[in-house]
């Protein structure tokens, strides 16, 4: 399996660097940062790298260019992970879900229920909270890689082919998930058997019944016409989508003072944009499914049926220090204390 991996990951990369020796010729005057997105051209993280390109160009004189590769161009989400490790990719995003493997405190977030109910707090917090910066950083660190930003992508929604509003619907239930160990451990908790699948094979598997539901934020279960082969859309409450934008360390390390000036400006600048853009871009994603699909089910769990899944997912706490220790406890407690008079 790691071999597969390894010549999978060899042949993106190989490719790769030979489609850049082509533009090299061209690109001789110009400094190219190369961004990764985990998803495709629309998508939220499209329009963050978007953004991110036009400020940096437009503030660096043209002396920077930013080039975004979409889903699916590099690989899956593993694959821009390893490339930024490489060096090949400066930028990219990763999902707290994927990188969590990697690097295990970034679980955190995967924890159910560890957010508010109040988004502009929640982003804050993820954009700014030194404590979550260093322990997190540190982390990233050792794997060659700087947490750059974390920022929200939305409300996670199951969508499934059956109503789900209480543990024990879960019953026989295979759940796709994200190959994250504590997203897989909350929803054996729950009574689902958790079933990892790479994003790409989401609709195959559940168009084949291979899985009987998923969960990712509206405006994916939209663009991957996840509603097609789902009956129902079902939100638990306060379980959102976090991603990442992480670089190459040495290539950050190697950066001059004034951009990494720039670069820390512009994060800075794009946590309010984001969370206003994919508000917006969810809210617009569940009109168009609700005008293409008049049949589906809508579902809000109230504040009894979150409590009751809330309560079996109690364990993912301590799981989740036993995997990271103290700095794990630390982060945890810096977290719930940013966020405890919202929950």
């Amino acid at each position: 399996m790691k071999m597969r991996y390894l010549l999978r990951l060899f042949m993106v990369t190989l490719t790769f660097s030979l489609s850049l020796s082509v533009q090299a010729s061209s690109e001789e005057e110009r400094v190219v940062w190369r961004f990764g997105l985990e998803e495709i051209e629309g998508s939220v993280q499209d329009i963050y790298a978007k953004e991110f390109k036009r400020i940096i160009e437009e503030k660096s004189g043209g002396e920077v260019v930013v080039d975004i590769y979409s889903y699916g161009t590099l690989g899956e989400s593993e694959d821009l992970t390893a490339l930024t490790t490489l060096g090949t990719l400066q930028l990219t995003h990763a999902s707290v879900g994927i990188i969590g493997s990697l690097v295990p405190e970034m679980q955190v977030f995967n924890i159910p229920y560890i957010y508010s109910h109040d988004d502009e707090l929640n982003q804050s917090v993820i954009a700014s909270n030194p404590t979550l910066y260093e322990v997190l950083g540190n982390a990233l660190i050792d794997q060659d890689l700087r947490l750059m930003t974390l920022y929200l992508e939305g409300d996670m929604v199951w969508s499934t082919n059956q109503e789900v509003v209480k543990p024990s619907d879960f019953k026989q239930f295979r759940m796709r998930v994200m190959n994250s160990p504590l997203v897989i451990e909350s929803f054996q908790l729950y009574g689902a058997d958790a079933v990892p699948l790479p994003y790409s094979q989401v609709y195959g598997a559940l168009q084949a019944n291979i899985v009987d539901g998923q969960t990712n934020p509206v405006f994916s279960i939209e663009e991957m016409k996840f509603y097609e082969v789902t009956e129902y859309m079902i939100w638990p409450g306060k379980q959102k989508f976090t991603t990442s934008v992480i670089a190459n360390q040495a290539w950050y390390l190697s950066l001059s003072p004034e951009h990494k000036t720039l670069l820390r400006e512009t994060f800075q600048g794009l946590s309010d944009y984001i969370l206003e853009k994919q508000q917006a871009l969810n809210k617009k994603q569940l009109a168009t499914i609700k005008a293409f699909k008049p049949s589906m089910t809508f579902i809000t769990l109230n504040r009894s049926q979150q409590n009751a899944f809330k309560k079996l997912a109690e364990p993912v706490r301590s799981r989740y220090v036993e995997l990271v220790g103290k700095p794990g406890e630390r982060l945890l407690e810096a977290l719930d204390e940013a966020l405890a008079h919202k929950k």
